[in-house]
């Protein structure tokens, strides 16, 4: 049965916040010189994103399942649509509020809708793919009539001054190796707060355009290849993740950066291009028959402008070159939102007034945490 996408929405909360006012939103930390921010936001290109965060308190103005819950009730797949009518819930997220229970339990509890089914897939960036997939598969299959696909991140939580500890003696030499942009002391420049929501169904709507959804494609490397990106635990020299609950083993220093958000840069300069494009990107050529020639819209989603041409260039070399005009993002304007950014992007598009009848969508999402990555294809119908 075919899967369409009816409608998508997105939620960032309050104001944009310009690359000046990040420490005012964050707060400061003293053991990192300004020197390095500016290098950061220079090779990363994000100029505004959004935080939840009072700047004048310094408090979270939104939970994680607030945000995901805003958007969803922005979703307008047709004009007496209401919640209540979600037969499937599915939302991805990298860090929910609560160890447990599920993320889409809580987001289901702002909802306050009746009984429907809830499932809650948990990653980093591919989480919100994840939840995608099961959506559409529960439509694809009969299980329901339609479902709702969500995303979300509240990355500002784990960037604020008062939460987070930096290294005693940060790495600054960014401006010689860009790659130290994306350690740990680095990634509060890169990452922000947002949500998005995507309502499918076995219907393409009537007198406007739906996104029908081809394939979509996980694949992970995680069985071959160490953590890279991880929070709640410590790496250590074998390559072993010592996490939150084994904390009594770790040193005090180590303790008070346990739930940072930590990136093994040297693995993910090594491993990010090869085993998105090289591997993962070959893989799909090979199994879907898929030629750069057929795609109308590219739709990456890249943590930072610092991998724009690598991708870019890297394609090109194994002979699936699509130039920079049918790429399309938003992550300077909007932020890199991890799990939520894939729908935050086919949203803006989406609602663009630029997509035509026949025009087909390839969506890139990779994910650095044990090198996971998603690809889909869409058509415009």
């Amino acid at each position: 049965m075919d899967v369409y996408i009816n409608d998508l929405a997105s939620f960032l909360p309050n104001d944009p916040v310009d690359n000046d006012a990040i420490e005012e939103v964050l707060g400061k930390i003293h053991n990192i010189p300004s020197r390095v921010k500016r290098i950061v936001l220079k090779n990363n290109q994000i100029e505004t994103r959004h935080y939840a965060i009072d700047p004048q308190t310094g408090q979270l103005t939104h939970t994680n399942a607030q945000l995901t819950a805003e958007a969803v009730r922005r979703l307008r797949p047709h004009a007496d649509f209401s919640v209540n009518d979600i037969e499937c819930l599915s939302c991805g997220t990298t860090c929910g509020d609560l160890l447990f229970p599920g993320h889409t339990l809580m987001v289901l509890g702002e909802l306050c809708i009746p009984a429907c089914e809830a499932v809650t897939t948990h990653g980093i960036c591919i989480s919100g793919m994840t939840a995608f997939k099961y959506a559409a598969m529960n439509v694809a299959t009969g299980y329901s009539n339609n479902a709702v696909a969500a995303a979300s991140e509240l990355a500002s939580s784990f960037m604020r001054a008062k939460f987070f500890t930096a290294h005693d003696n940060p790495d600054t030499d960014v401006a010689k190796r860009p790659i130290l942009a994306f350690d740990a002391d680095f990634l509060r420049w890169m990452l922000s707060d947002g949500a998005g929501a995507a309502f499918l169904s076995n219907q393409k709507n009537a007198g406007r355009i739906s996104l029908r959804v081809d394939w979509i494609e996980n694949v992970s490397y995680a069985g071959e290849l160490e953590t890279c990106q991880f929070g709640g635990g410590v790496k250590t020299e074998d390559g072993r993740v010592v996490g939150w609950r084994e904390v009594e083993r770790l040193d005090p220093k180590s303790r008070k950066q346990i739930f940072a958000v930590k990136q093994d840069i040297k693995l993910l300069d090594k491993e990010i291009v090869r085993t998105a494009i090289d591997r993962a990107l070959v893989r799909v050529i090979e199994k879907r028959g898929v030629k750069p020639g057929d795609i109308d819209w590219f739709l990456p989603h890249y943590s930072s402008g610092y991998f724009r041409d690598k991708f870019h260039d890297r394609m090109k070399e194994i002979g699936f070159h699509i130039p920079y005009e049918k790429w399309f993002t938003n992550l300077y304007q909007k932020g890199n939102t991890g799990s939520a950014a894939i729908y935050i992007i086919i949203e803006e598009l989406f609602k663009s007034g630029d997509l035509k009848e026949g025009q087909k969508l390839l969506c890139f999402i990779p994910e650095s945490g044990r090198f996971s990555h998603c690809y889909m294809m869409l058509s415009v119908v």
